[in-house]
């Protein structure tokens, strides 16, 4: 019985391998590290005669970036070395001739773009987002890929998500359990389809690592960085007090093995990168040593995003289009209400009190009320926009908002708003379990802001309406005393006065600042900073996607000095600081709290909804 059921397995496998289409097998030599070049060597199956290769326009940010301006060169030959027709379609499209007995496309592309937004090759490492620099098969897209590097410096290891190929490819996995001894780490990796292969950034280096196991998941921790600046023994408990609240608060854990990778470079850039069972995370060694919130507030983030935008996800953002932009509305939710969940999980896992949250909430509000756009632009209009967020002037204070902030906040109100509707039985907590188990469970995408408000009307019973009318799609502006009576807090307002800087200056996704405008007949204009400067240093500190927080401390009479590159070249400048008055917002108690309001706020700030004891 067991040998004739072995047969009829056999027999179902072989059936089942040949209505699978090939793979398309890619190799990554890392042999010109010194010049940041890739040599790629693409295989792909017998098939039509003419095929055509594309290569993304945009990943890891809401940009168009058109990774085809680092391609220096593409040639292919046939299966039996002749060579075929390569013709240029259009900026990141090629057509390959003659391929219907399969063909190898070999090509060179710059890889100089650090993470976790890029892709990098240098003699230190290789970090890669694979859609930067691999292109694939149009008609293939769906087809088995397999990935193998080559050519790496003695002693560098692999860290992705990635299973190891089968068959004669493969080696054993260095996914060992603990106590167990590592075997040799693998160098070829497979995916079911391309977007699989894409959705899992790849480090190279000599790393250091450690790992461990939480609620039954094992998590592996990989550190790319000058072993003086950081401390393995504090990341580790870290991460595991995120990773343990967080599975926690949402009652899943969606896969059995996560990848952390760290960069803590020397140099202004930083931001994270989620991936589906993988986040890449970058924090300035300078930051990391003074600010103590900075990593554990990245990792809460994107370790979130594992859910809310991998797994429950707006349908407009499916499939993802590589030749231009996918727009959507709903990253206010997707991105915005993640660093709503992102605070909560740092006060469940205790890495900071209360008092630190209202403090962080009241700065987020100041921010949205410091931008006079947010009297014209909607949080799902800036979702939209979020194409244009690389150009320096639509980031000024009076064009857009930032779906981060307002959806920030959006989540806390829809919280705080379902909580009051019913009565402290329904939150927030629950809108995500239904989108869970309704979406992202079923294989589904959810129809953009519509979906949430579906979602947060069926656990809380009410009719929102109103909330998504006035809020998410409209600009009403938002009173927030009423937004916090039921855990009796109030918005108070001190006017301050604080440094006139004489110019305004945003910074793009893990870059340096660029000046989006400069007062007329301020100090700055006539110290010389112009418009579309970049802002390299302040006052002896690396300017990088934070740079507020080296000019928060400035007060007026203060020398403000930076250096800067533009159009002028590179100039070192410096002026006395004016003085203006700015609001500043705190939350208060309300005058005679109630023991109900208090009770509302201790639910609120514990994730918790009051109706039902939560594990």
């Amino acid at each position: 019985m067991l040998v004739a059921l072995g047969a009829v397995g056999a027999h179902a496998q072989i059936s089942e391998n040949a209505l699978q289409p090939a793979a398309v097998h890619y190799r990554v030599s890392l042999a010109d590290s010194a010049a940041h070049l890739v040599h790629i060597t693409m295989d792909i199956p017998a098939g039509a005669a003419e095929r055509e290769l594309q290569l993304p326009v945009w990943n890891a940010l809401y940009q168009v970036r058109d990774f085809s301006q680092y391609v220096n060169w593409v040639r292919a030959k046939s299966s039996s070395g002749r060579p075929l027709t390569v013709l240029k379609v259009d900026k990141s499209r090629w057509r390959i001739s003659g391929a219907e007995n399969g063909a190898k496309i070999e090509y060179e592309i710059m890889a100089d773009l650090p993470g976790p937004y890029g892709a990098q090759l240098n003699p230190q490492h290789a970090f890669f987002n694979l859609a930067e620099i691999l292109m694939y098969p149009v008609d293939a897209r769906a087809s088995p890929m397999q990935v193998s590097f080559a050519d790496a410096p003695s002693g560098w290891k692999y860290a992705t998500s990635f299973a190891a190929c089968a068959g004669p490819e493969a080696v054993a996995s260095n996914f060992a359990a603990p106590g167990q001894v590592r075997t040799p780490a693998p160098t070829c990796f497979a995916a079911e389809n391309y977007d699989r292969l894409v959705d899992a950034p790849v480090e190279v280096s000599v790393f250091q690592e450690a790992d461990f196991d939480e609620g039954g998941g094992h998590y592996r921790v990989v550190v790319d960085a000058d072993p003086t600046d950081y401390d393995m023994r504090k990341i580790v408990p870290m991460v595991r007090r995120i990773v343990s609240a967080a599975t926690t608060w949402m009652d899943d854990r969606p896969f059995s093995t996560y990848l952390f990778v760290y960069h803590f470079p020397h140099g202004a850039r930083g931001g994270g990168m989620e991936h589906a069972n993988s986040t890449a995370i970058d924090v300035e060694a300078q930051v990391l040593a003074s600010n103590p919130e900075a990593l554990p507030e990245v990792n809460a983030h994107e370790f979130f995003h594992l859910w809310n935008v991998k797994r429950i996800r707006p349908q407009s953002l499916e499939p993802v289009d590589y030749t231009k932009e996918n727009y959507t509305r709903a990253l206010w939710f997707s991105e915005g209400v993640t660093s709503t969940v992102q605070d909560y999980i740092l006060l469940r896992s205790g890495l900071i009190d209360q008092r630190r949250y209202l403090e962080r909430l009241a700065d987020q509000i100041a921010t949205l009320e410091g931008r006079p756009a947010h009297r014209t632009q909607s949080a799902e209009e800036s979702s939209l926009d979020a194409w244009l967020e690389k150009y320096p002037y639509y980031r000024v204070p009076e064009r857009s908002i930032s779906y981060y902030n307002k959806g920030e906040l959006l989540g806390v109100m829809l919280d705080l708003a379902l909580r009051d509707a019913s009565k402290g039985s329904a939150s927030l907590r629950d809108v995500f379990h239904w989108m869970n188990q309704n979406y992202a469970q079923q294989g589904r995408f959810f129809p953009d802001s519509e979906g949430v408000r579906q979602a947060a009307e069926a656990v809380g019973h009410t009719d929102l309406g109103w909330f998504f009318q006035e809020y998410v799609a409209g600009t009403e502006e938002i009173s927030w005393d009423g937004v916090f009576k039921s855990v009796g807090l109030r918005l108070v307002r001190r006017p301050v006065p604080v440094a006139d800087l004489g110019f305004g200056a945003s910074a793009n996704h893990g870059a340096v600042p660029t000046v989006a405008w400069v007062v007329p007949n301020s100090e700055a204009e006539r110290a010389g900073l112009a418009v579309e400067d970049v802002i390299v240093e302040i006052n002896g500190h690396n300017a990088g996607p934070d740079f507020e927080r080296w000019l928060a401390p400035l007060r007026p009479g203060d020398t403000l000095r930076v250096r800067v590159r533009g159009r002028r070249g590179q100039r070192e400048l410096h002026w006395k600081l004016g003085s203006r008055e700015e609001v500043e917002f705190e939350l208060a108690d309300v005058d005679n709290i109630t023991p109900q309001q208090k009770a509302n706020r201790d639910a609120w700030l514990g994730g918790e909804s009051q109706g039902a004891a939560r594990p």
